[in-house]
């Protein structure tokens, strides 16, 4: 066999497996080690090295979903594995974000607090057979919570653009849409249960 016809069939099998959402999901769970293993070492190239990581996770996020929906590939699996996923990223870069003075622990605090009483909320719920699904809100917690991690990982200064400042100015906001979009999901809460 040559090594044209090897290399296809490489390629082949990694577009295969790109194409796949559930793998792509994988992919992003795989990368919270790398970036835990990157931010035990502080210097501006593992700073820009994380940040890429984490870039690339979460593009993978917006990616596995437009995949699902496109070829009508969405499971149920795909369906419990894509928020444990965002969950376990964001969670992992903000703990580790705390020791090196990037991120006050209570906002840390807020934001995990959040996710665990929400996704309590939807397990009740989904006992009763009732499915609670996500607000426009919490679309753009998300988007806030990455923004802010991404220039908060970079930290340094690069191009005269202080990305530290950037990343606080941005974590405030997801803080804001943190806590608004929980406070929504228990008013929706009560009101299925005492409906």
């Amino acid at each position: 066999m040559d090594m044209k016809a090897t290399l296809h069939r490489a390629g082949t099998s990694l577009g295969r497996f790109l194409r796949a959402p559930n793998n792509l999901t994988l992919l992003r769970i795989a990368c919270i080690p790398v970036l835990i293993l990157l931010l035990f070492s502080p210097g501006k190239v593992c700073a820009f090295m994380a940040a890429l990581i984490f870039s690339a996770a979460s593009i993978t996020d917006l990616l596995d979903g437009f995949l699902a929906r496109r070829y009508g590939l969405e499971s149920a699996l795909g369906k419990f594995l894509d928020p444990l996923a965002d969950k376990l990223l964001i969670s992992a870069a903000l703990i580790m974000l705390i020791p090196l003075g990037r991120v006050p622990a209570w906002i840390t605090f807020v934001i995990i607090g959040r996710e665990i009483s929400v996704t309590g909320l939807r397990a009740i719920l989904s006992e009763k057979g009732i499915v609670m699904g996500a607000e426009e809100l919490g679309k753009y917690k998300t988007g806030f919570q990455i923004a802010a991690i991404i220039p908060l990982l970079l930290h340094y200064s690069y191009f005269s653009i202080d990305f530290h400042a950037v990343g606080t100015f941005f974590l405030w906001v997801a803080v804001f849409f943190t806590v608004w979009s929980g406070a929504k999901y228990f008013q929706k809460f009560q009101q299925i249960i005492q409906e």
